[in-house]
């Protein structure tokens, strides 16, 4: 009997890290469905239901292990949510040790791949002989940015928002201060020292895999390859996106009305599962899209005027988002657009014959569903690396347009409807969706049997299946 080549995986915390690994997981065993793989999966009290249901559905070689959930009380209190995510996975790594240990005596475990906030459990792989690896599931540019930070640092004085020039980062168009990595933004916050340390880790692993694809980004793949640079050997195997989503009611209902709307004519409108605007934003985004008078299909989440992650670790509140649209918005608005709080099925959506535009929070995984159906985007940076993308969207691709903000970062109505109109009627527009339809070749011949990201990923479970 031919033996089962075991892997163990281990997302980083909330679902936004959680799916992208169990995506990836997903991809390998359908390429190779010999290999078994285990999900260690840490959690910070009971798991979102989201969560719950995405680990009730995954096929039979692909094993969940839920470690005992970090509790509350025992986290400083009070500290912003991406030192909250380091210190709950510090918390778990004794839990993730004793499910590698586990593993090692229950199997013949070849590799373990992490997600980067993990990365403290490269530790382990020396004490157990197994290879290590990371899962990028962010673009090539941010990873760039990333392994460029340490050289950053020792050069720069300043805050980068403050550099009189733009950070020229391997392989990508340059960034403004302000447009880089979030994290970076302050650095004399624990947030930034922890990035530091990822960094660091990041550079001994036997390989990193990047969710993005050659054609997409080409200039920063071959950047990070650059063997003087000593970089970890790198492995392009994306686009990996979720496939499908399941139906609610509410989902089959925004179907419904795409359905009889004309081709190309609609404004799909959301900011992932993790991004919230202040009121002040979403009133203004209102009555910007009612002005556009393009079509709109909006996912309203409840504000938050203190920070623009307030949905990612956690599951929203009961709290009705419609109820802070504008006085008269919904009834004004019944026949341009459609609201609906919260969620959308947004795969299917994005594959909507009638969408014919994304304005969205640039996350990656966002941006990469939109790249497999070739919809061109109006991108709105909220945290994180999101406004990197924005640049790689904006001024490297060419496939995005970004509304300007005034002095007090807010994006104010007219500019709102110019940027609608620009990217759904303009020749900027129409120039952006063929450059998008190009894309969409691009990242579908990559998934391909002799595909450029499956061969990459190919090259590495031979390695593994012969170790």
């Amino acid at each position: 009997m031919e033996k089962t080549t075991h892997i163990a995986v281990i997302p980083g915390i909330g679902f936004s890290h959680l799916v992208p690994i169990l995506q990836f997981s997903k991809r390998l065993i359908e390429l190779h469905p010999d290999f078994h793989v285990t999900c260690i999966v840490p959690s910070l009290g009971s798991l979102p239901s989201a969560s719950k249901s995405i680990l009730q559905t995954l096929p039979p070689n692909i094993n969940p292990i839920l470690l005992p959930p970090v509790n509350l009380s025992d986290l400083p209190q009070g500290v912003p949510l991406l030192v909250q995510i380091p210190l709950i996975m510090s918390h778990s790594m004794p839990s993730i040790h004793e499910a590698l240990k586990s593993l090692t005596t229950e199997t013949t475990l070849v590799a373990m791949v992490i997600d980067s906030f993990a990365f403290e459990a490269l530790d382990f792989a020396q004490e157990f002989n197994i290879l290590s690896y990371i899962y990028f599931p962010a673009a090539a540019t941010t990873l760039s940015a990333l392994l460029h930070l340490p050289k950053l640092d020792e050069e720069t004085s300043c805050e980068y928002r403050d550099l009189p020039h733009p950070i020229k980062v391997p392989g990508c168009v340059p960034f403004h201060g302000s447009d880089f990595y979030g994290p970076a933004q302050d650095r004399t916050s624990l947030v930034y020292k922890y990035a530091l340390q990822r960094v660091k880790g990041i550079r001994f692993v036997d390989g990193i895999f990047v969710n993005s694809f050659l054609e997409m980004e080409t200039s920063p793949l071959r950047a990070l390859k650059d063997e003087e640079k000593g970089y970890p050997p790198l492995y392009p195997v994306g686009p990996i996106v979720q496939t499908a989503t399941g139906f609610s009611a509410v989902g089959l209902e925004c179907l419904t009305w795409l359905d009889k709307q004309q081709v190309g004519s609609v404004l799909y409108v959301s900011f992932g599962s993790g991004g919230t605007l202040s009121q002040e934003q979403i009133t203004e985004l209102a009555y910007g899209l009612e002005l556009s008078n393009h079509k709109f299909l909006w996912v309203v989440r409840a504000p938050n005027n203190t920070t623009a992650d307030a949905a990612y670790l956690g599951a929203q509140n009961d709290v009705n988002p419609l109820q802070f649209l504008p006085c008269g918005f919904l009834e004004r608005t019944k026949e341009q657009g459609m609201v609906i709080p919260s969620w959308a099925p947004q795969v299917q959506v994005l594959g909507h014959s009638s969408v014919g535009g994304f304005l969205t929070h640039c996350g990656w995984n966002s941006i990469l569903e939109s790249a497999l159906k070739g919809v061109p985007f109006i991108t709105w940076p909220l945290f994180a690396e999101q406004k990197m993308n924005a640049v790689l969207l904006s001024e490297s691709l060419k496939v995005g347009v970004r509304p300007r903000v005034n002095e007090n970062g807010l994006a104010e109505r007219e500019e709102i409807a110019h940027v609608v109109k620009l990217l759904m009627e303009g020749k900027e527009g129409r120039e952006m969706r063929i450059r998008m339809k190009e894309l969409e070749e691009a990242a579908a011949n990559a998934l391909k049997e002799d595909g450029s990201s499956t061969n990459a990923l190919s090259h590495v479970a031979f390695k593994w299946n012969h170790s």
